[in-house]
């Protein structure tokens, strides 16, 4: 198929373009927020393609994916005709939690595809037609050695999106062991906190494999999001192999299993677990292990890729 999608977020992309199919990503000269193109920091099949929007008009568009509710108006005008649509929601609501409308409820053109069952229960949709598609991720081409009595976030925007990201919280954690964290827009993050320099480092941006291997060093990672769709982030770190110390919130409550790290609301059964992975790495790397396990087992490529093709070719053929 052809797939027309827009870059919205790097990680989640990085995966969907790893299918069997042609996937045509806009680019305008500017490459704003519309036209972004092709990845810079992952790494991106030939498969997945540039395109104008000038050339759209011109290509063979099996279906779109929209993932912003303006996007169904410019698919309209930069193709110039109607095509399937499904638009992919990866965020938990906002608002009046939970009574938050969805942008796409009430509409019978589209089918509306959330990445967790947790979002498809508290958005409102509506009578919309829903599915949902769980992450996968590639695989990352290290595994935790976790030498380093430190411990790893991955957060983007700590500052500016405050208590969502459990930004509040960091400054608790790096009394235990120095924080390294990682992610868009994380510079100054220490300062924000009032902390020095040498309890949190921050690294803006980093490429993601070069990120996996420095997560890989770490002993421990962190995961603090009050009220966050599930991030790849986190599937990741725990696909590398790394104990995880989380928040009991959204969908991390079924994504992180007992066994692989510590799993609460109450932030000291959390302090306590971090101070207890810093300070054993044998008991990390068991811990480790069996988030290793878990991840591999339900966030496995092969099988996103697979739900993906099956609704897919649902969509196109009964739009046919």
């Amino acid at each position: 198929m052809n797939i027309l999608l827009w870059h919205v977020h790097g990680s989640w992309t990085t995966s969907f373009v790893h299918g069997k199919h042609r996937y045509l990503v806009p680019v305008t000269p500017d490459r704003g927020p519309y036209g972004l193109g092709r990845a810079r920091t992952y790494p991106w099949p030939d498969t997945a393609v540039e395109v104008t929007p000038q050339q759209l008009r011109r290509e063979d568009v099996d279906v779109v994916l929209l993932q912003r509710p303006e996007e169904f108006d410019l698919a309209r005008e930069w193709l110039g005709r109607a095509v399937p649509v499904i638009y992919v929601e990866h965020n938990t609501p906002k608002g009046d939690v939970p009574n938050t409308r969805h942008p796409m409820a009430d509409r019978d053109d589209l089918l509306l595809t959330h990445v967790t069952h947790f979002n498809e229960l508290f958005w409102d949709n509506g009578t919309t037609r829903t599915a949902v598609v769980e992450h996968g991720v590639v695989p990352p081409a290290v595994t935790w050695t976790g030498e380093l009595d430190r411990l790893a976030v991955v957060i983007n925007e700590p500052v500016r999106r405050g208590r969502v990201t459990g930004t509040d919280l960091l400054a608790r954690f790096a009394e235990i062991a120095p924080l390294d964290v990682f992610g868009m827009q994380v510079a100054g993050l220490a300062d924000h906190l009032g902390l020095p320099a040498d309890r949190v480092t921050s690294h803006d941006d980093v490429p993601q494999h070069r990120m996996h291997a420095e997560l890989a060093r770490r002993r421990a990672y962190l995961h603090l999001c009050r009220w966050t769709s599930l991030g790849l982030s986190l599937i990741e770190a725990m696909t590398i192999g790394m104990p995880v110390v989380a928040l009991a919130t959204t969908e991390a409550v079924q994504a992180v299993p007992p066994g692989a790290g510590a799993l609460a609301t109450r932030v000291d059964t959390l302090l306590a677990a971090a101070a207890r992975f810093v300070a054993d790495p044998t008991e990390a790397r068991r811990a480790g292990a069996e988030a290793r396990t878990a991840a591999l087992g339900r966030y496995g490529l092969d099988r996103f890729l697979a739900d993906w093709d099956r609704l897919l070719e649902e969509e196109v053929c009964a739009s046919r």
